[in-house]
């Protein structure tokens, strides 16, 4: 992450983002219109598009949080559906601090670069602030108390939570979620495969507010020029040092005493 982050929510939004509207290059900083203006010129038309396109359609509105699994390349598996389905915001819970998350580009296709991924040591550390942020916690659960997945409101922020891949959700996260939800079953498994089962939510989620919001992203037009100069940011290793450098001709052209 490139851009500065809030440390909390924005009292005066409804809603979270994470991001401030500056870039520090060491003593100075640039706004997210100097990033565009210093970065954009070396990306190709037809990449600076798919960059715009895709920032139409992110959201922090729905989140993913993976707990406990094992198999990194689940973890890896789950932040492709998120990246490719447009959310933006994902978590990794570890319950045992010997296998942090370590990225599987071969599975993910390199969709780490593009979310923001935040890592957390429980539940409670990790639900704690997602609650502080708004979100209202969902956890993937087989069980009476599950409501199925089709009829709940997903216009409200939401964190979408699954579990280890042979244990399931753990009992502290079931009892600090906010509800248990459910993807209902026609055959004789009770269950998919856990990044299948991710993707499952989370498609539904995004075509549930499309249908009834019109559209899944939802950034205003400043979030939106923020998290593209982000992605620009985070577009190759050159682009930091393009930055750096057009903040070092700023602070030049300011000492340049004007007749």
């Amino acid at each position: 992450m490139k851009m500065e982050r809030r440390s909390g929510m924005d009292i005066h939004s409804k809603r979270w983002f994470p991001y401030l509207d500056r870039f520090k290059c060491g003593s100075e900083s640039l706004n997210s219109r100097e990033v565009i203006e210093a970065v954009a010129p070396v990306l190709m038309e037809e990449r600076k598009e798919r960059l715009k396109r895709v920032v139409r359609n992110r959201s922090y509105s729905v989140c993913l949080v993976v707990e406990g699994l094992c198999d990194f390349g689940n973890v890896s598996a789950t932040f492709r559906s998120a990246d490719a389905l447009g959310l933006q915001s994902v978590h990794v819970v570890s319950c045992d601090s010997s296998k942090r998350y370590r990225e599987n580009r071969h599975v993910s296709m390199g969709a780490e670069k593009w979310l923001d991924i935040e890592l957390w040591n429980s539940p409670k550390e990790c639900f704690k602030v997602l609650k502080s942020r708004g979100y209202r916690i969902a956890t993937t659960h087989v069980g009476m108390d599950a409501v199925s997945i089709y009829d709940m409101d997903w216009s409200r922020p939401t964190a979408i939570v699954v579990g280890n891949e042979n244990r399931g959700i753990s009992d502290e996260a079931l009892e600090l979620s906010d509800l248990h939800c459910s993807i209902p079953m026609k055959g004789m498994v009770d269950s998919f495969n856990v990044s299948v089962a991710a993707g499952i939510v989370m498609h539904h989620a995004v075509c549930d507010r499309t249908m009834h919001l019109g559209c899944h992203g939802d950034l205003n037009e400043d979030e939106s020029q923020i998290l593209l100069a982000e992605f620009l940011l985070r577009h190759n290793n050159s682009s930091i040092s393009i930055a750096n450098e057009y903040a070092k001709r700023k602070a030049h052209m300011l000492l340049i005493p004007r007749l």
